[in-house]
């Protein structure tokens, strides 16, 4: 017998009818990941997009060829975003946990149990647990839902989860709500966290979020509190 559609499964589907079918990054290759995460600071997806692809035109996106690469060539990557000397030293950071760690490859630590392959994805540099947990989702090692602000932000003002004193908790309370209401595969997981993304950067901002232009306002607890002005 088919699963009754949850409430959230419902949001989603209004997310999608509004926003087109989510475009993933990339690449879904586990250390690629972890370099478009580096490759610049404070960044639109689009300008994330096109310096992972000067690095990966310039300079190539193995431990190997980052390690033997010039500062120049690197800065070239990292110049889109803010501190692009910083992103320098993180892209060879990565290069060199992968080669002192994964012997240059990451496919055994994604083979892990979840724990032990998200722990070990955190070893790199800006990676905490959402980002270890992105990319297990995206390369399809784990079926996990992945939250940045964006979608954390959103799935709270549905009233998925509490907020709580720490962002840790406030993600874990809301994710097990979400993952709750959510078939448990890489397809389903990967769809969510695009479309909360996708609705966090666009219309359910932190500041002035456009609640009467939601597809969701009359399921959200937010937006029944009162209606924030549009920014």
């Amino acid at each position: 017998m088919p699963r009754r559609k949850t409430a959230l499964a419902t949001i989603l589907d209004g997310l999608e009818a509004r926003y087109g079918p989510p475009e993933g990054p990339p690449t879904t290759d586990a250390f690629e990941l972890l370099l478009l995460e580096n490759v610049a600071y404070l960044v639109d997806d689009r300008r994330r997009a096109e310096a992972f692809q000067t690095l990966k035109a310039r300079v190539g996106t193995r431990p190997e060829r980052i390690l033997a690469a010039s500062t120049a060539a690197l800065r070239q990557a990292t110049s889109r975003g803010i501190l692009a000397d910083q992103r320098v030293g993180k892209l060879l950071r990565c290069a060199e946990v992968a080669q002192k760690h994964f012997g240059g490859g990451l496919a055994d630590a994604l083979r892990r149990p979840l724990p032990e392959a998200r722990k070990a994805l955190m070893k790199f540099p800006s990676i905490g647990e959402p980002g270890a947990e992105k990319v297990l989702v995206f390369t399809g090692a784990h079926p996990v839902l992945a939250l940045d602000t964006n979608a954390l932000r959103v799935l709270l003002r549905l009233g998925f989860g509490e907020e709580k004193k720490a962002y840790a908790a406030s993600y874990r309370s809301a994710q097990e709500a979400a993952t709750a209401q959510l078939d448990p595969d890489v397809p389903t997981l990967r769809r969510a966290h695009l479309l909360l993304r996708r609705h966090g950067q666009e219309l359910c901002r932190r500041t002035k979020p456009r609640c009467p232009e939601c597809p969701a306002a009359d399921r959200c607890a937010f937006y029944r509190r009162g209606v924030p002005s549009r920014g």
